[in-house]
């Protein structure tokens, strides 16, 4: 059994578009989700934001992120964060193709707002999650 409110998608590194956004296909309203692919000697717009920050997550490939004219490298399962308001422009210099998610979003993070049970059994509030103890490993 599946939960209604949930949603599914998937990374497809072959979808032949440069962008695909991932937030509309799962119903994300808090942040944006993006999947970018750039074929070797493909690059982005330079571009910025009003407000918005970006953290890019490289998959596949490297991402050649260029920054206020300066060169910096990403390779996969690196990630970095840019502010809203500094340009930048997506780069694959590389020979193999670049897959890499773009997460972006504005505004304060809203942080421990979690709740944590012990068991499901149990249909109280909740606690804190520092206040339950991690449970046994399976």
């Amino acid at each position: 059994m599946t939960h209604p409110e949930l949603t599914f998608t998937s990374i497809e590194r072959n979808h032949g578009e440069r962008f695909k956004s991932l937030r509309r296909e799962l119903g994300v309203e808090g942040f944006g989700i993006n999947e970018m692919v750039l074929e070797p000697r493909q690059r982005g717009r330079i571009h910025a934001h009003e407000n918005q920050e970006e953290v890019y997550i490289v998959l596949q490939g490297e991402l050649t992120l260029i920054v206020e004219g300066e060169q910096l490298r990403l390779a996969p399962d690196q990630l970095v964060r840019v502010p809203g308001a500094i340009r930048r422009q997506l780069v694959n210099a590389g020979r193999e193709r670049l897959v890499m998610l773009a997460l972006g979003g504005s505004g304060e993070h809203v942080g421990r707002d979690a709740r944590a049970w012990v068991d499901w059994s149990d249909a109280g509030p909740g606690k804190p999650p520092q206040e339950v103890p991690l449970p046994e490993d399976l």
